[in-house]
């Protein structure tokens, strides 16, 4: 199934005509403040995003665009399994909406793939996405410094993990 409803979402895949909407979530500076890239400048970095989520190989990839109120607002699940990401325009930070996101996914991504556990990479001074991913039952498996540069900048990692119901976190987990 190519489509997730919850009681407020529609959770989908990408398609081209959603450049536009996503463009405006990848585009914004505070929502891809802690994003693996900076805020995109142009429309064809959205582009090339965008192309390759669509292009991404089924059997490696669970990923979902969020529409609310018939608006793409956002992005949830696994761009390649099984790395868990999301990222949500900020006019709709504060409501709910990647916590019913993200339930949502990742029963899904349990229900319709072989993962032992979810796992997920956050810059440490993202205290919103660790609270969330914490209150979804990931745990922390360790941590690491100078993981990435993001726009001239140096970030470092707090890796998570959830595991399957019934299984033990941590065993696909990157460690510090």
């Amino acid at each position: 199934m190519s489509e997730i409803r919850t009681e407020r979402l529609t959770l989908r895949r990408a398609r081209l005509e959603d450049l536009a909407e996503i463009h405006a979530v990848l585009s914004n500076a505070e929502a891809t403040r802690f994003w693996w890239t900076p805020a995109y400048t142009d429309l064809e970095e959205t582009r090339l995003w965008l192309q390759a989520t669509i292009d991404a190989p089924a059997d490696e990839s669970d990923d979902y665009l969020i529409e609310y109120q018939g608006r793409v607002i956002g992005k949830a699940g696994c761009r390649r399994l099984p790395v868990i990401g999301f990222i949500l325009h900020p006019d709709f930070w504060g409501r709910g909406l990647a916590r019913e996101a993200l339930e949502a996914v990742i029963e899904r991504i349990f229900a319709t793939s072989s993962v032992e556990a979810l796992t997920a990479d956050v810059d440490p001074r993202n205290a919103a996405s660790l609270g969330l991913l914490r209150r979804l039952g990931f745990v922390e498996t360790g941590r690491a410094q100078g993981t990435s540069e993001v726009g001239g900048e140096l970030c470092d990692s707090v890796y998570l993990a959830l595991a399957r119901p019934g299984a033990v976190a941590g065993n696909d987990a990157p460690s510090a």
